[in-house]
């Protein structure tokens, strides 16, 4: 009895709100396009050449068993278990964050999330995420990306900027 008490003065937001909704398309949306653009590159000729497309940009299929931008790449099936773990811990906590959170944070963490899950996703089904976007000038070349590395990327940025430089967003 006190059980059923407790549990209802847990005052959880509602997971089927508009601004939910909307931040689920969001998700949805972004998880869709990182599908779609890393089905087209792992099933393409990358795997066997590079696709040049102008003097700074190429199309270079390379499989990333770190994080972001290469970061604590291994070998080790223990270490590589250990960060999957700990980032679909940070998923679900950025989950939580969302819905509590205001609408243009939502659709933030939105962003945020929907490429963290086709990261995600793709460590759990090939063990590693394929990175293919290789911006470049010269022999100066930036760290290989995908789709969903971009927005999360932009929502962070969108995200920190908007916590520094604005008060009081609505």
């Amino acid at each position: 009895m006190n059980i059923v008490k407790n549990f209802e003065k847990i005052n959880l937001p509602s997971l089927f709100t508009k601004n939910n909704l909307v931040s689920f398309f969001v998700i949805i949306i972004v998880f869709l396009l990182d599908r779609i653009s890393k089905n087209i590159i792992v099933n393409s000729e990358l795997i066997e050449n590079d696709i040049y497309v102008n003097d700074f940009l190429n199309f270079d299929l390379t499989w990333n068993t770190g994080i972001g931008f290469g970061f604590f790449s291994s070998n080790s099936q223990m270490i590589y278990n250990s960060i999957t773990f700990f980032i679909g811990i940070v998923i679900i906590a950025i989950f939580f964050i969302l819905l509590k959170s205001k609408l243009i944070d939502k659709l933030l963490f939105a962003l945020i999330l929907g490429g963290a899950l086709g990261n995600f996703y793709d460590r759990i089904t090939y063990f590693a995420v394929p990175d293919f976007i290789d911006f470049h000038y010269q022999n100066f070349h930036w760290f290989t990306f995908n789709i969903a590395d971009i927005f999360i990327s932009l929502g962070i940025i969108i995200l920190l900027l908007k916590d520094f430089l604005i008060k009081n967003v609505k």
